[in-house]
């Protein structure tokens, strides 16, 4: 699929009613795509070092719509159009933060970001490191990720734990329309590079928003549901899975404590180990595959900081092993799914009498 064909498939939900991009007041219900454009007019009013570059981000209107309007908005030095070259523009958002901007790189999904990985990592990552601290990189880098549009092989992948396995910067993975419009900011004002990660079939979830919104911690995992039998640990569009299983679970009688890492790097150990020192048991959740995975760094920390707390196994529920698939049936299969979450947390609660 080329990268314009993959964009295009966006297009409906740009036009849909209510997700116009003019300035109106802000609704007591919004969309997960409405909180992030929200957020990027707030940061570049606020701030005028801040710009926003990417491919199709200007007249387009961003290749999920985030940016539409935008340009109309603020012109074309602050919304800027840029190659189809993920390594340049990455590399010239790098050279612009470390000049005293504050610029905000949008890579269209996670696999194309993998042009850019040579500057995340060999430059954006290490600068402040190999210049001893005198140079700072306050770059933001927002990217669409995730399965469960039919993108097939090419545009479903999940590689947050790639990025998280980085030392010297920061990765957030916003699950709800809350953390969609507060992390941007926080993230901003961060002097070492933050990457976002927007599952992408977050977009158009809907959900209140204060008015004014709040203040995020990009700092915390959080808890999003209270349980005592079982922890469920999860982040990014594995979280409202999470959720749903817990609420099938609630219909056996079996409690389960939501916890949304939202910050997969560095991650909040202290969130996680107070859950399971309620539960005594912990389910983890992680779109990306299997081996080598985010899910298994956090059932290795649960392993070595709480084992004296653990009442069965830390089970995992990850993605099967393959390609994703194009076909709807098929792509389903591949990934994590309610029913699963629910069934790995039966083997931890084990019988009940």
């Amino acid at each position: 699929m080329t990268r314009r064909a993959a964009t295009t498939q966006r297009r409906a939900p740009r036009t849909g009613p209510g997700d116009g991009a003019g300035a109106t007041p802000a609704p007591a219900t919004t969309t997960y795509r409405e909180a992030l454009r929200a957020a990027h007019r707030e940061a570049m009013q606020r701030d005028p070092r801040v710009f926003l570059m990417g491919e199709d981000v200007g007249r387009y209107g961003g290749s999920f719509a985030v940016s539409l309007g935008l340009l109309e908005e603020f012109g074309e030095d602050r919304v800027r159009d840029a190659p189809l070259s993920e390594a340049a523009f990455t590399g010239a958002g790098i050279g612009a933060a470390i000049n005293g901007m504050r610029p905000i790189v949008e890579i269209m999904t996670v696999n194309f970001s993998l042009l850019a990985l040579d500057q995340v990592l060999n430059n954006a990552a290490t600068l402040r490191h190999m210049s001893g601290g005198q140079l700072s990189v306050p770059l933001v880098i927002r990217m669409t990720t995730g399965a469960g549009r039919q993108l097939a092989a090419q545009h479903s992948h999940s590689l947050e734990g790639w990025y998280a396995h980085i030392p010297g910067i920061r990765v957030l993975a916003p699950a709800t329309v809350e953390d969609a419009r507060g992390m941007l900011w926080p993230a901003l004002q961060d002097p070492d590079p933050v990457v976002i990660f927007e599952h992408g079939s977050l977009y158009n979830l809907s959900g209140p928003l204060p008015d004014p919104p709040p203040v995020v911690d990009i700092a915390h995992a959080a808890v999003r549901r209270p349980g005592t039998d079982v922890t469920v640990v999860a982040y990014g569009g594995c979280v409202g899975k999470a959720l749903t299983a817990a609420d099938l679970l609630a219909a056996q009688g079996i409690s389960a404590e939501v916890v949304d890492l939202r910050v997969l790097r560095p991650l909040d150990d202290a969130t996680i180990m107070g859950s399971i020192a309620r539960t005594h048991r912990c389910v983890v959740v992680d779109e990306a595959w299997r081996t080598g995975s985010l899910a298994a760094e956090v059932s290795a920390r649960v392993m070595e900081q709480s084992f004296w707390e653990l009442d069965a196994p830390v089970e995992r529920v990850c993605s099967v092993e393959v390609p994703v698939p194009y076909a709807q049936h098929l792509e389903r299969a591949t990934l994590p799914q309610p029913e699963e979450i629910v069934e790995a947390a039966l083997r931890t609660v084990g019988p009940r009498g």
